[in-house]
């Protein structure tokens, strides 16, 4: 049946059936990139800072760098709105790492969501990391920040073992039931950042760094097929060859 028909039959208006989704413009993709480069260096610094730096670059205001922010995942130790906001009616759960020797495998693992930049676009990585290591127990790369991605990394985790502690940060992501059941189920103890505290779960912000100046930056990601390739091989040579430092 012709697309006219069907528009006659439901009493819709044909040209809203034509919409296509705005995509973001240049300008911000270029910002968002730009954001990303100046929190991967500092990721203690909130929109407040991020602004300050931004505004001697380009034009912009602080609530437009928050919503930025947030889109992207993101947000320093000042307090401030982030998309990785856990639901308040979320069960936290203590830091458990403070002054923790960590001496074995599968002591302490961490995971974490970081944003990739396409030359048009981004993406969003989620790894699961072993502390002691350094090793990238599972990863999954997405478009959006929906959960799925998110389990999937953990179920693939859990499959190969199971850490004494779990740790992340207060999102949304993981406090969810859906995420802290497969923990407590694997019965591992769960950890979880202090808020407002990016420095709690350090390793895992090496790991972001180490990622996008030895792979992401050196690179022009054209599409989500070429960020999964390039990922893929950069992790497989930074589990099996390239030296950690202490």
């Amino acid at each position: 049946m012709a697309l006219k028909t069907q528009a006659e039959l439901l009493g819709l208006n044909r040209s809203g059936l034509y919409y296509r989704p705005v995509g973001p413009t240049g300008a911000e993709i270029a910002t968002k990139h730009r954001i990303d480069e100046i929190y991967t260096a500092h990721p203690y610094y909130g929109s407040r800072r991020m602004t300050v730096i931004l505004s001697k670059e380009t034009p912009i205001s602080r609530p437009t760098v928050q919503r930025y922010m947030r889109e992207m995942g993101i947000a320093g130790v000042s307090p401030g709105p982030n998309l990785s906001q856990r639901n308040l009616e979320h069960k936290t759960y203590p830091y458990l790492l403070r002054g923790l020797k960590i001496q074995r495998p599968n002591q302490v693992w961490g995971i974490d969501i970081t944003y990739i930049r396409l030359t048009g676009g981004w993406m969003y990585l989620v790894a699961v990391l072993d502390w002691y290591s350094r090793y990238v127990i599972s990863w999954e790369l997405d478009q959006t920040l929906e959960m799925p991605f998110v389990l999937r990394a953990v179920d693939t985790a859990l499959a190969l073992a199971t850490p004494e502690i779990w740790n992340s940060d207060q999102g949304s992501h993981f406090t969810s039931p859906q995420y802290t059941e497969r923990l407590l189920v694997a019965q591992a103890r769960i950890s979880m950042d202090g808020k407002g505290r990016a420095l709690d779960n350090i390793l895992t912000e090496r790991l972001w760094r180490t990622v996008k100046y030895e792979e992401v930056y050196l690179k022009a990601y054209a599409s989500p097929r070429e960020a999964r390739q390039g990922l893929k091989q950069y992790l497989n040579f930074y589990n099996q060859e390239r030296p950690h430092s202490p």
